[in-house]
């Protein structure tokens, strides 16, 4: 696994938009990074709409071409997520990026990129607050993610009450990200082995049986059955049916799990929250759970 070479003062970065249109403004996020002693690049795609895209498939991937090419731009930030990485994925050329690999950072569907750099172009990246989140964003999430560009110390200890963690230890690289997106591209050429690695999951705004279902089709893809550890984030804002699904969405992930041994951590505070703290995806890391405290260290 490539590891991109982190920011120092005075950096260009950039800011484009591969799926979904901005609302309102980034204003606080170029004011933050500018204060972090980054220069800046805003991408044609921030202010351009197309229905509910920022701008055509052909924009969205001119734009995040040009940010991949341009060797004078050390770091590229997805403004925000919502739909249409998807579209442009396989029209991108990723041969100069392989080559000086820079880190590229979002969530939610951006989880698209992460995956298709991690199992298939072989760099890590990281899972963190994109421009449009930083308005609501904590300041311990903020700080995570200029720790997280500038190379500082990312290892990281909480302790959660709300729902009992699978004690144990784990060691792989972390994967994933938004559980919907993991399975939108299962099969596809983004997609790639989970043997042996730690996988980070987060969902937004889902119904519970449509968790159950997701995580059925991971199983039974043989997604599961070998990870070395299991790092649940945010699952924000779900839905239940009527009549009830009847069971909380950590019970549907225990279920899935089961009849493995591998570590299974919940809360751990990244996802659609606003204490979105930053992951080194395609980093190799030591995961050890107890029932309330979890701690993630990161060995390479």
């Amino acid at each position: 696994m490539k590891i991109p070479e982190f920011l120092k003062p005075g950096d260009k970065v950039a800011i484009v938009c591969p799926a979904s249109y901005i609302k309102g403004s980034i204003n606080v996020a170029v004011k933050a990074l500018q204060d972090w002693g980054l220069q800046v690049d805003i991408g044609k795609t921030v202010s351009a709409q197309h229905n509910q895209f920022a701008g055509s498939d052909d924009l969205r991937t001119s734009d995040l071409q040009r940010a991949l090419d341009d060797d004078n731009i050390k770091a590229i930030f997805a403004a925000r997520g919502g739909y249409g990485t998807v579209r442009i994925i396989d029209r991108l050329d990723f041969g100069r990026f392989e080559q000086r690999p820079k880190w590229i950072i979002g969530f939610s569907d951006i989880t698209v990129l992460h995956s298709h750099l991690q199992h298939k172009i072989g760099v890590a990246s990281i899972h963190g607050q994109m421009p449009k989140s930083f308005d609501d964003s904590t300041a311990e999430a903020l700080e995570s993610l200029r720790r997280a560009i500038f190379g500082e110390d990312m290892d990281y200890r909480y302790q959660q009450s709300s729902f009992p963690n699978r004690s144990g230890l784990g060691a792989g690289q972390l994967i994933g990200g938004n559980l919907a997106i993991l399975h939108s591209i299962l099969a596809s050429s983004s997609d790639g082995s989970y043997d042996d690695k730690i996988l980070f999951m987060e969902d937004v705004g889902e119904s519970y049986y449509n968790i159950d279902r997701m995580l059925w089709t991971l199983k039974r893809a043989g997604k599961l059955a070998k990870l070395q550890g299991l790092i649940v984030g945010g699952f924000s804002s779900l839905k239940d049916s009527d009549p009830s699904f009847g069971q909380r969405f950590e019970e549907i992930i225990l279920d899935k799990v089961a009849e493995y041994s591998f570590p299974v951590c919940f809360g751990y505070p990244a996802g659609h929250i606003d204490n979105n703290h930053s992951l080194l995806l395609g980093k190799t890391i030591q995961l050890h759970v107890e029932n309330e405290e979890t701690s993630l260290k990161y060995t390479s």
